[in-house]
């Protein structure tokens, strides 16, 4: 079986694995947007997402096991249309599109969005509603993010966190968003070539990582009360976004 063979790789891609599942398990997939830039430390960025891709479906796999009968359905129906075009679009300009672009547009989204929140100062009873034209957008926002570096976390956090659902809802609702448009983008990642003999042999080695991430996330997501589940999240996506917006910065190539 060909695969990657340098230890140095297997070194940072044991824990991000590790810290998918547990991401995917417990907090709605807000780490999970480090997977594809921190593997791209070692190899190029469209090789880290061909590799990550059938782990994540492994992962969404488990995920359901967890949260079968939880979602909010109507969110899920504003959301998936608009993430199937954004793959569509994702698809279409995959050739186009350099990295940096996508660090660039989501570190500004997510910084933008999380100093919102903070400088608003929302009272805490108030919640925004589903929305379809909201979910729309944001759903589009998240499918093209999502197929160019699995980055479709923060926009689905960005339509749902201001709804203030209950966080098992809420991460119930992000798996079953998840487990559709994962396996939609195998038909054109295969279509683009990215599943090489190295590639799947690589991510069969850390499959067996999948659902010890996962048990670890809903573990944690047991423990952790609903108020700091939140400050979590915006603090995740600050984080996140700043990281990405200073690699893309820093790369300053925007197209390929």
């Amino acid at each position: 079986m060909t695969l990657i063979s340098d230890p140095y790789f297997y070194l940072l891609a044991i824990p991000v694995c590790l810290l998918i599942g547990i991401s995917k398990g417990g907090f709605a997939g807000s780490l999970g947007i480090l997977s594809v830039p921190l593997l791209s430390l070692l190899i190029s960025p469209v090789q880290a997402a061909a590799i990550v891709l059938p782990i994540l479906c492994v992962m969404d796999i488990f995920g359901l096991i967890a949260y079968r009968r939880t979602a909010d359905w109507r969110n899920l129906a504003y959301l998936l249309p608009g993430a199937l075009a954004g793959i569509l679009i994702g698809y279409l300009l995959f050739n186009y599109l350099s990295a940096d672009f996508i660090k660039i547009l989501l570190g500004v989204i997510c910084v933008i969005f999380t100093l919102n929140h903070y400088i608003r100062k929302v009272p805490a009873d108030h919640a925004a509603k589903a929305n379809l034209t909201r979910g729309s957008f944001w759903g589009t926002i998240a499918g093209f993010t999502s197929f160019v570096a699995h980055a479709g976390g923060p926009p689905v956090q960005f339509y749902m966190l201001p709804q203030k659902i209950n966080k098992t809802l809420y991460v119930g609702t992000s798996v079953w968003f998840f487990f559709v448009i994962n396996y939609v983008k195998l038909i054109p990642y295969g279509l683009l070539g990215q599943f090489s003999m190295q590639n799947i042999g690589t991510s069969l080695v850390l499959l067996p990582l999948a659902p010890i991430g996962i048990w670890l996330g809903v573990k944690a997501h047991k423990l952790i009360s609903e108020e700091v589940f939140y400050r979590i999240a915006y603090m995740l996506l600050l984080l996140v976004g700043g990281k990405l917006l200073w690699d893309g910065l820093s790369g300053m190539n925007l197209l390929f």
